[in-house]
């Protein structure tokens, strides 16, 4: 088989590194190129009048239009969306792939099993914060007939770690060399498809998606190297990102087509970027049509995603889940796309060990969290088989572990558990969240909006408390510039605020004293902040 790569239009792979990517301040495309739907079939004659047109889901009228005289983009988008014969066009959006590397240290995969022991970055962890594999692994280890297509940069089928938990099409492997035996329109498609290179040779030859394959279901308990997190699943390589790490939409398109028919039950997708594509949300809506989950990287441009949407992390589809990334600590990782109502679940995505064609290496991204997700889905339908995808992603949200640092960063408040999920039990309250302490009633808040130059300070006490944290009723401010500093008695400064930081709480401050100061600049005035009380125990 051959070596594939990462697409560039509509697929991009969410490392950290990568996260310029999904800076939104410009939206990429394939120049001159246009992803259209005629309205019937026969229309598609008439395209050849618009420019070089070739078919991208003759199935559902998806095609591509390449327009052969330089124009504007908006002329061409005018041009084509007036013409009678088509419904809609939107641009051939370039994504990348959603996960950064880091020093290839060799660590401990915290993600699974964390009791505080040092990440390849070294920083030390906090026990308990992963997604309680081992307790997971005495009820379910995965199922060999549930398939988990890795939509991503291809996967390197003959690595030790995964080449006995990769996904075969028998029909093709026990059929006549080019010949499409199973009749789904791909010759010789044995462990997948190649879009990127279009050819049946889904082999990785970036690393990205054979991260990703290893985090989800890499063998276990063979003595050799890592685990997955469903270690006895399949894993089906569909191809759609370069070498480099990117894709199109048109490939991206082809990528879930073709693991939505060939039975994938869990779509992984580690990338992300592009505008709002209509023709890649109605390809989402047939996967879920036919019963697939869709787990999807909430991107890492550390966006609040409820005001820039991310796509397809953000597209309104009942199969989507949307991951975003948390460190060995439970915090949300810096990076981090986050979302109140956008995104669902956390995972681990900081300093992530995983099999690569180069070897064993650790990357940081919301594409390293996304596939703890895909695992733990995959021991859930393994152990439920007759879940819905809906009704996976409720599961999911409501057993995730609650952790501070995800309150008002992602719709469950938490990241993912799989043995709460297995269980069907909900998980405890994290006992270092002030939302769960006693509170006070207590006011403090800037002019709206504050001044020029403003600095001012309060000093807040609540007698014999251990510990305080300040609750913030709205918090908007310019983001980098205008700053609350809290410092506490004891260990003086404790948190710097700035930006939108609304219904949230400070960092936690031990004693019973804090002095809160806001300073501005002489530029933007925002609203402001608005204390309205204070969490102790």
């Amino acid at each position: 088989m051959k070596n594939n790569l990462i697409l560039k239009v509509v697929s991009a792979i969410v490392v950290v590194g990568s996260s310029t990517a999904w800076a939104n301040k410009s939206v990429d495309s394939v120049p001159g190129e246009f992803i259209v739907k005629v309205k019937d079939s026969q229309a598609f004659s008439h395209l050849s009048k618009l420019g070089e047109s070739r078919w991208v889901s003759k199935k559902n009228n998806i095609a591509l239009v390449k327009r052969s005289a330089p124009e504007l983009q908006s002329y061409s988008l005018e041009t084509l969306n007036s013409d009678p014969s088509i419904e809609y066009a939107e641009p051939n959006y370039i994504y990348t792939r959603q996960q950064a590397p880091n020093d290839p240290e060799y660590g401990k995969l915290w993600g699974l099993a964390n009791f505080g022991q040092k990440d390849s970055g070294g920083a030390s962890g906090i026990d308990g914060v992963d997604v309680d594999a081992e307790r997971a692994w005495d009820i379910q280890t995965g199922n060999q007939d549930l398939v988990i297509a890795v939509i991503d940069t291809g996967v390197d089928y003959t690595l030790d770690d995964l080449k006995e938990n990769i996904w075969t099409n028998e029909a093709e492997a026990n059929g006549q060399a080019g010949v499409d035996d199973d009749g789904n329109g791909y010759i010789d498609d044995i462990h997948g498809y190649d879009f990127a290179n279009n050819d049946a040779d889904p082999k990785d030859d970036h690393g990205h998606g054979s991260h990703v394959s290893g985090t989800i279901a890499a063998k276990g308990n063979d003595g050799h190297g890592l685990v997955g997190v469903a270690w006895n699943a399949k894993i089906m390589g569909v191809k759609f990102l370069s070498a480099a790490g990117s894709g199109s939409l048109e490939g991206a398109i082809k990528a879930i087509d073709y693991a939505t028919t060939m039975g994938a039950k869990i779509m992984n997708n580690s990338w992300g970027g592009g505008g709002y594509s209509k023709a890649l949300e109605e390809a989402i809506q047939r996967s879920s049509d036919a019963g697939a989950l869709f787990v999807a990287a909430a991107g890492n441009s550390s966006q609040n995603n409820d005001a820039q949407p991310t796509y397809p992390a953000t597209y309104d589809v009942p199969n989507v889940i949307s991951v975003a990334a948390i460190d060995n600590k439970g915090e949300l990782a810096r990076f981090s796309c986050y979302g109140k109502t956008t995104v669902d679940v956390a995972a681990p995505g900081v300093n992530i060990l995983s099999s690569t064609p180069g070897g064993y290496k650790s990357w940081s991204g919301t594409s390293m969290a996304t596939p703890h997700v895909a695992g733990v889905a995959a021991l859930l339908l393994s152990n439920e088989p007759t879940l819905t995808a809906p009704e996976v992603i409720d599961r999911l949200k409501r057993t995730a572990k609650p952790l501070a640092g995800l309150r008002n960063k992602v719709a469950s408040s938490g990241a993912v558990n799989a043995y709460f999920a297995l269980t069907n039990q909900e998980a405890p309250a994290d006992p270092n969240d002030p939302g769960n302490w006693q509170k006070v009633d207590f006011s403090i808040e800037t002019t709206h909006p504050y001044k020029d130059k403003a600095k001012e300070s309060w000093t807040i006490k609540v007698d014999g408390a251990k510990r305080i944290a300040i609750h913030f009723e709205r918090f908007e401010t310019e983001k980098s510039y205008d700053k609350v500093t809290v410092t506490g008695s004891s260990k003086g400064e404790v948190d710097v605020m700035s930006g939108d930081n609304s219904e949230i709480y400070s960092a936690i401050i031990e004693g019973d004293t804090a002095v809160l100061t806001f300073e501005s600049d002489d530029s933007v005035n925002g609203w402001g902040f608005k204390v309205d009380h204070i969490a102790f125990e």
